[in-house]
């Protein structure tokens, strides 16, 4: 008989280590007003808070919190990116937002629902999706 084996489920929820290490590095600076800028792919979430002439002040992904493989482009995954996004600009001071979308992913909506959640007002939301003019070259026809 050999050694038992113990079998951990992993990426299933946001690892509390990375979630506190990541808020003790904010810098406690006063800034009232910024742009969210949240890239939402297939893959991942990727969410940054800036001042107003872009210099970034926060940001998180949903790979930085412990989220692996397909679990990076979920919906919760992106929730609680928003949701530490959201409080590390309360601790920075931050009051108001413009926010910038991009991407097709499926945390657009719920990375900024979790970020408007931490109290913090909103007052534009962009989609800034890129979208080719007239996409890549398509494949030569079939010689049969």
């Amino acid at each position: 008989m050999g050694k038992k084996r113990i079998i951990r489920k992993s990426g299933g929820s946001v690892d509390a280590g990375l979630k506190s290490r990541s808020l003790a590095r904010t810098a406690k600076k006063n800034i009232v007003a910024g742009t969210l800028h949240i890239h939402a792919t297939y893959n991942n979430t990727k969410v940054l808070l800036t001042d107003k002439g872009g210099n970034a002040m926060a940001w998180s992904t949903s790979g930085s919190l412990g989220f692996a493989g397909a679990k990076k482009g979920t919906p919760f995954a992106a929730a609680k990116v928003g949701e530490l996004v959201g409080d590390k600009a309360a601790i920075i001071g931050v009051k108001e937002v413009d926010v910038v979308i991009r991407g097709v992913g499926a945390g657009r909506e719920s990375a900024l629902r979790a970020f408007a959640g931490k109290g913090i007002e909103i007052s534009r939301i962009a989609d800034d999706t890129p979208v080719p003019h007239n996409g890549p070259r398509p494949p030569k026809p079939r010689r049969i």
